[in-house]
């Protein structure tokens, strides 16, 4: 049976994630890492505190969300 994967489990038992951060990234770490599940599924965690609770959106609505903001849709949200 596979491993199920759901919000807000601890970042460390997403064994096999490869985690990775925008090279915009900040100087001081300020950022969030993603990593693609064997799943299929998209997790995120926050740089500065990697051993806690991921995020875990499945591939359709990872791509809602990165269409929505190469659209401009969240731009308003730092204003």
């Amino acid at each position: 049976m596979a491993k199920r994967f759901s919000n807000g489990m601890p970042a460390t038992e997403l064994t096999g994630a490869d985690w990775r951060k925008s090279k915009f990234s900040g100087a001081m770490g300020n950022c969030v890492e993603v990593a693609t599940l064997a799943s299929g599924e998209v997790a995120m965690r926050n740089s500065r505190f990697p051993e806690g609770p991921a995020l875990v959106y499945t591939r359709d609505e990872m791509a809602a969300f990165l269409a929505g903001a190469k659209d401009g849709e969240f731009d308003d949200v730092l204003s």
